[in-house]
């Protein structure tokens, strides 16, 4: 067999081939712009040979600092294809986390959009390895700024060169990108991703049974491009030749339900607050949003109501999936067998729940002290990963040996696994709740307590108990409307699905519960704060 190296210029040159005149959707500061994927492959070599001229060589990391647009999508395809390495900065990181992200990955030139120029602006100082910034704007003249030197994007374009040749003798094996996990303790781990392990993880986005992306497609990534490639579509999409439509900045439902109406979307994907927040726009606006065949979740287990609201009332299939930064990042999804064509409604949707079956390409145990454990639905243990968009260890970091181990991917999450092969999450390892020596699964409660009509949000935590270890304590957000709700009407809400030990000692009402920069329930932060506040005996 021939010995031809799976790069990513073999996907950027495809696209502009094969796909020309296919659009690419690009929503900006100052309105929608449309691009082929022929002008956008000409602007793509214009910034590789800018960059190139900027002095970026083979092996530089070079930083983006943006919203989903045209211009990081130049960028995803302009920095790798030239031998250099894409760092996507999670715009969301604390400032101390920003500053060090940048410097530990050793950036030398960072892209960052107009609006969150006073971001950068604020940690520069500590920035020790950045040599060059340039701003992205759809302005023909920069902004006002500290940041030095600096340097107009498009104004960059303008000097580069359409016809300059991107890299085809790169190393597959080579790095093309990298992004750092969203710490919720500690600092970010920093993740480098191979040309190779980029393009098996597009692949296997195109299979029948994964996502089934092709060329028919019209994909809107909600997630954004910094947390883990935007879960691979973008590279997908450009191999695929797929209609692109990425959303910018201000990014509201009433914006996605309008992308979603005037382009035709097909497949779509973000975490679980968009999807909320988007099926309660729907029940108070009408959009036409029929065009939809998969809309996809992932981050945190997203709650049956969700679910329902998709599959019964809209009649879209809702898929689950699960995936981690060091995983490229898809390693299971929750699309349905051939001999599930027969489920009810609700056996429809409990599957839907779990985190799915794994896609062709990588393996997975789950495990606990007595090794692996029995597909019976029931026993639990921490999932394990291993495959070819898998990372083998974090980035100059010592912490590579808490979670890659026998080459294999330590998760830290607790899962079990059905019969059917289909993986269920029950919690991360540190927020299982230990009481009198049994587990109790926080996500399993939150879930229950989000299909009550009441509860917008629900996040389950464990909280020191004198004589049992630890017991849980619900944290809830209402809905609209439902202020007079009683702690005891939750509590007996729940003690219809759970055993009475499970059931939370309490549960205290908030106006908004903290999340992480994805989007995920900041827990460390409630049980610091209701740590000092609970005493449960």
């Amino acid at each position: 067999m021939m010995n031809t190296p799976l790069i990513l210029t073999g996907l950027i040159n495809r696209a502009e081939r094969y796909f020309p005149d296919k659009e690419i959707v690009s929503r900006t500061l100052s309105g929608t712009q449309r691009f082929t994927y022929k002008e956008y492959a000409k602007r793509t070599r214009r910034l590789a040979s800018a960059l190139t001229k900027l002095s970026m060589k083979e092996g530089d990391r070079i930083a983006t600092f943006a919203w989903n647009h045209h211009r990081h999508l130049e960028a995803y395809f302009a920095v790798p294809c030239s031998g250099a390495v894409l760092h996507m900065v999670n715009i969301r990181l604390s400032p101390e986390h920003i500053a060090y992200v940048v410097n530990h990955a050793e950036d030398k030139i960072l892209m960052v959009d107009e609006d969150l120029v006073p971001l950068i602006e604020k940690v520069q100082d500590k920035l020790t390895t950045v040599e060059r910034y340039i701003i992205m704007s759809d302005k023909e003249t920069l902004p006002e700024t500290t940041l030095s030197p600096v340097y107009s994007y498009e104004e960059l374009l303008q000097e580069g060169d359409e016809n300059f040749q991107l890299r085809e003798d790169l190393d597959e094996n080579a790095p093309a990108g990298m992004c750092y996990t969203s710490a919720t303790t500690g600092n970010p781990k920093g993740v480098v991703y191979s040309h190779r392990g980029i393009v098996l993880h597009s692949m296997a986005t195109g299979l029948a049974d994964s996502l089934g992306l092709s060329e028919r497609d019209v994909c809107l990534p909600i997630v954004p491009m910094f947390h883990a490639n935007a879960w691979g579509l973008p590279f997908a999409s450009v191999w695929f030749g797929t209609k692109l439509v990425l959303p910018g900045p201000n990014m509201t439902p009433q914006v996605i339900a309008s992308l979603i109406q005037e382009e035709k979307v097909t497949v779509t994907a973000g975490v679980p607050t968009i999807w909320l927040a988007f099926v309660n726009l729907l029940e108070k606006e009408s959009y036409e949003i029929s065009s939809l065949r998969a809309v996809v979740c992932g981050g945190s287990a997203a709650p049956k109501n969700i679910i329902r609201a998709f599959e019964e009332k809209h009649n879209i299939p809702f898929i689950q999936g699960y995936g981690m930064t060091e995983t490229s990042p898809i390693v299971s999804l929750s699309t349905l067998s051939s001999e599930m064509d027969n489920l009810t409604m609700e056996e429809r949707i409990d599957t839907r729940a779990t985190q799915g079956m794994v896609i062709p390409g990588l393996d997975v145990r789950v495990i606990n002290e007595n090794g692996d454990v029995p597909w019976d639905g029931k026993t639990m243990g921490e999932l394990i990963v291993r495959g070819p968009w898998v990372a083998s260890e974090y980035y100059k970091d010592e912490r590579t040996q808490e979670s890659f181990r026998d080459g294999w991917l330590y998760t830290g999450d607790i899962a079990k696994i059905n019969g059917d092969g289909y993986i269920q999450i029950t919690d991360r390892s540190k927020d299982l709740i230990k009481s009198g020596g049994e587990w109790i699964s926080s996500v399993d409660l939150e879930n229950a307590l989000m299909t009550h009509d009441a509860v917008y949000e629900a996040a389950v935590i464990a909280i020191p108990h004198q004589k049992w270890q630890e017991r849980p304590v619900a944290c809830v957000v209402l809905q609209e409307g439902y202020a007079d709700i009683s702690k005891d009407e939750l509590i007996n809400y729940l003690s219809t699905q759970f055993v009475k030990w499970w059931l939370p000692d309490d549960i205290v009402f908030m106006d908004e519960i903290p999340k992480t920069s994805v989007g995920k329930f900041l827990k460390r932060a409630l049980r610091d704060k209701l740590s000092e506040e609970l005493v449960l005996e």
